[in-house]
Parts: structure tokens; C-alpha cells; sequence
């Protein structure tokens, strides 16, 4: 490996610079509102660009370019739904939240369904997020362990470690304005590797063209009509769109921050405007992928790849010139870091005022619940880092990641659209239709359906079991 002494120093320094910079942003944070809203005073473009980040995370910088260099670009057809779905959700989910000044996603179904609702979709979002950024914490200890030899538990440990202490220090703010650091680094890292695989290619992008074209790497449309492939037009459409509007919509990590902007239009504005960033940035990174085959191509691997989502680390760690492969592993820590530290953090406020808040009550102060807040978001991070270490068996980063969140988006985003669109419902009745929605998708899962297609029918089986559920108990209550 081409990692150096050099390289090394590069990535210390930017590890203790992200703890130093994190933590100096907790420095003047009295309450909760500030740990985990950063006083609802975060400008709508720092909310964009920590929005794209922590969307992107390392699944992004590792697993679409091994996506596209073991297959083609038809993964970019979800992020067309991904726009969509923004759309949506900023005018009909986004109101919701502002009319009622809400701390939390689960707060609107406390209001609409009661307490008991609240814990339970709680709930289904902690075991969510744990499962997904467990794989994610994971994907980011790929080049670390290819650069240091490090084995993946140590790799693991310093990348969480690290996290979680800016986290534990900075709340909201320091996730946010790292994630806009964070994302010019990982932006930038990418880049070089961009220029640097067009200067060792002979022809540069001509070779990719030659090589990569008639392999079909070029391929983004694909108009087939079937459930069990992933990447088709209907189901980028149609699944990304829901996806979408199931992590956007319902899920702590990225309603926190969408509840920090100064107003619902900056909110609007914050979300529409990442969604034209991520369809640009996915393109970038399935390009480098279809680079790295046709690189492959004419530089053939020297010693096998471990697994395919090696591929984009071992280019850099191998091929990148002294003390820029540090630069730019760095870059892949700051794409983690940033989904990382979200996940720590929406987890701790999910916990706080969605379950233990309630719970006491006014029996706290401002400085205990703060204090609270630092102790739970410490145990998140210790959780998440244990989930990390199990997650290296699960296969593809991407695909894991995203088919885990699929599992669970669907009953959540029905149960969220009974509460808005729906007024006959209540609480048993949306507790028993997310339950039926939960329990579809693990029958779903073994009928060949691709993941793409999950959440769209977790989302009507719940919302229309809820409407069933709710008539019946009204034909059996008239009946009496």
C-alpha cells in the first residue's frame, strides 16, 4: 500500500481539528433546544448541505462507485424519486411541523394518536437508525483497516470515538456546520481521485468511453417492468420517492434538522435545493466507479478484493500520491462523520423528548436535562460502534444500508400519512396497521421483490389497514 508517514500525519490532524472545531461549537449551549435544535437559528443553506451530507455518508463514497464498477449507473433512476419526495414532504409535512412548533418527527403523532404511539414509532426509528448507521460506521472503516492494517473493531472504535466525542460536546450546531466542513472535504477528496484516475488512464476519458461503453457501464435507464429488479424507472420513481419521503418525513435524523432553520421556508428551501445537489452528487460518484472499471481494465488488481466496496479504497491507499491519500481517506471519514454524528445525536433527542421527557416531566432543570442529553448521547454512540463491529458480514454497504431503513420506512410513513390525511383514526388503529405494515415487508422480503419496492407497499398496506381497522371498529361499535 502507497500510505505513508505523510499520510498519516494528513488524517491525524484532521481528526483532532473536527474534534477541536465540534466541540467549540457546544461552548455557549444552555438547554436542550440548543444541543438539539441549535436554538432554531441554523441558516437554510448550512441545513441544505448537512441535509446532502449526511444523505451521502460512506455508503455513498464507497458503495455507489463499487455499485457502478460491478454493474452500471441504473442506481441514479432513485434519486429522480428523491426530488419528488422533497417536494412533498416540504408542503405537506414540513406545515405540520412548524404550525406546531415540534421538537421531534414523533411529537405530530403524539398530538394526532397519543403517548402510546409516539413511544412506539420511537422506538421502530432507534432500532432503524442503530441497524442502518451500524453498516454505515462500518463502510467507513474500509480504508482505514486497508491503509493501517488496523483490523476492522480498531478501525471502527477510532472513527466512532472521535464522532461521538465532537458530538457529545457540540450538539446540533456542530453537526451541522461539520457536515457543511465535511462536505467540501469529501467533495474535494473525491475530486482529486476524479483527476487522478483521468491522468494515469493513457487516453484519460477516452480509455473510460472505449472501455467502459461497450461494457454497458453507461447504462442509467432501464424501463423494465418487474418487482425483482432493483433499478428500474418505476422503481427509482416510485420507491425513491417514498423512500424519500419516509427519511425525510418521519425519521429523526433528518427532521431535526429541517426543525432548525429559522422558519418553514427556509425549511422548504433548505430541502428542495439538496435534493438538485444529491442527484448531481450520485451522478459524480457512479462516474468515478465506471472510471475505476475501465482503470481495473487496463491495471489489473494485483492481489483479489476482500469485497467489491474495497474497490475505491484500494485505488486511493494504493495509487494516490504521498499525503494526498490521507487527504482524501479523510474525506471518506468526513462523509461518515457527518451521517455519523447526525445519528448519534437525532437518537439522543428522540430519547430525550420523546420517552424519558415525558416520562418525568418538569422534574429537571435546563443544566440537568442538558447534562441528561450528553449521557445519552454518549450511550448512542457506544451502541452504534458495537453495531458497526457486527455489520461486516451483512454484505454490500449500499444495498444493506438502504434495504434496512426499507424494512421499516414503510409502516412508519403509512402510519404518519393516517395521521395527516386521515381523521376517522386512532391510536389502536394506527398501532395495529404500522404493526400489519412491519410484519408485510418481512413477508414481502421473501417473494424476489428488490428493495426499491418495500417502502411504497409497507406505505399502502399500513394506511389502508389503518382505514380498515377504523371501519370496522365503527360497523361493530354501531352495531351494538
Amino acid at each position: 500500500m502507497n500510505f505513508t508517514a505523510l499520510d498519516f500525519l494528513s488524517l491525524i490532524v484532521y481528526l483532532i481539528l473536527v474534534v477541536a472545531l465540534g466541540s467549540w461549537f457546544g461552548r455557549k449551549q444552555k438547554d436542550t433546544k440548543d444541543y438539539f435544535l441549535g436554538g432554531r437559528n441554523i441558516p437554510w443553506y448550512a441545513v441544505m448541505l448537512s441535509v446532502v451530507a449526511t444523505e451521502t455518508s460512506t455508503l455513498t463514497f464507497i458503495g455507489i462507485p463499487a455499485l457502478a464498477f460491478t454493474s452500471d449507473m441504473t442506481f441514479l433512476q432513485l434519486t429522480f424519486g428523491y426530488l419528488i419526495a422533497r417536494i412533498i414532504v416540504s408542503f405537506l409535512f414540513l406545515p405540520a411541523y412548524y404550525r406546531g412548533e415540534m421538537l421531534t418527527a414523533y411529537e405530530l403523532i403524539d398530538r394526532r394518536f397519543g403517548q402510546k404511539m409516539r413511544k412506539y414509532t420511537t422506538f421502530v426509528f432507534m432500532i432503524t437508525r442503530v441497524l442502518a448507521d451500524g453498516v454505515r460506521l462500518f463502510a467507513t472503516a474500509i480504508p482505514l483497516k486497508l491503509a493501517t492494517g488496523f483490523s476492522y473493531p480498531t478501525s471502527i472504535a477510532i472513527i466512532g470515538i472521535v464522532t461521538l466525542i465532537y458530538t457529545y460536546f457540540g450538539g446540533i450546531k456542530a453537526v451541522v456546520w461539520m457536515d457543511v466542513i465535511q462536505f467540501f472535504l469529501y467533495i474535494g477528496g473525491a475530486l482529486i481521485a476524479f483527476f487522478i484516475i483521468l491522468h494515469l488512464l493513457p487516453n484519460g476519458w477516452s480509455d473510460v468511453v472505449s472501455i467502459a461503453g461497450p461494457a454497458g457501464k453507461f447504462k442509467i435507464f432501464n424501463p423494465a417492468v418487474s418487482l425483482s429488479v432493483p433499478y428500474t424507472i418505476w422503481a427509482g420513481i416510485l420507491g425513491g420517492t417514498f423512500l424519500t419521503m419516509a427519511s425525510h418525513g418521519t425519521d429523526q435524523l433528518m427532521v431535526q434538522r429541517l426543525l432548525s432553520c429559522r422558519k418553514l421556508k427556509d425549511s422548504q428551501t433548505a430541502l428542495i435545493s439538496s435534493g438538485f445537489v444529491i442527484i448531481i452528487q450520485f451522478a459524480f460518484f457512479l462516474t468515478i466507479g465506471v472510471m475505476l472499471y475501465a482503470f481495473y481494465q487496463k491495471f489489473p488488481l494485483v492481489h483479489p478484493l476482500g469485497r467489491s466496496d474495497e474497490i475505491f479504497p484500494r485505488f486511493i491507499v494504493t495509487y494516490l500520491p504521498h499525503g494526498v491519500a490521507g487527504l482524501v481517506v479523510a474525506s471518506i471519514f468526513a462523509a461518515a462523520m457527518s451521517s455519523l454524528s447526525g445519528s448519534i445525536n437525532s437518537l439522543a433527542s428522540s430519547s430525550m423528548w420523546d420517552i424519558i421527557k415525558p416520562a418525568l416531566g418538569k422534574k429537571l432543570t435546563a443544566a440537568k436535562e442538558l447534562f441528561a442529553s450528553r449521557l445519552i448521547t454518549m450511550a448512542w454512540g457506544l451502541l452504534l460502534i458495537g453495531m458497526a463491529v457486527l455489520a461486516g458480514n451483512w454484505g454490500n454497504v449500499l444495498v444493506v444500508g438502504l434495504t434496512i431503513a426499507s424494512y421499516t420506512y414503510g409502516g412508519m410513513l403509512g402510519t404518519f400519512l393516517l395521521g395527516l390525511l386521515s381523521k376517522r383514526t386512532d391510536q389502536w388503529d394506527a398501532m395495529i396497521a404500522m404493526t400489519i405494515g412491519l410484519i408485510s415487508i418481512l413477508i414481502v422480503q421473501t417473494q424476489h421483490i428488490a428493495w426499491p419496492w418495500f417502502v411504497p407497499i409497507g406505505t399502502f398496506i399500513t394506511y389502508f389497514a389503518g382505514q380498515i381497522v377504523a371501519g370496522g371498529r365503527r360497523v361493530i361499535v354501531k352495531n351494538r
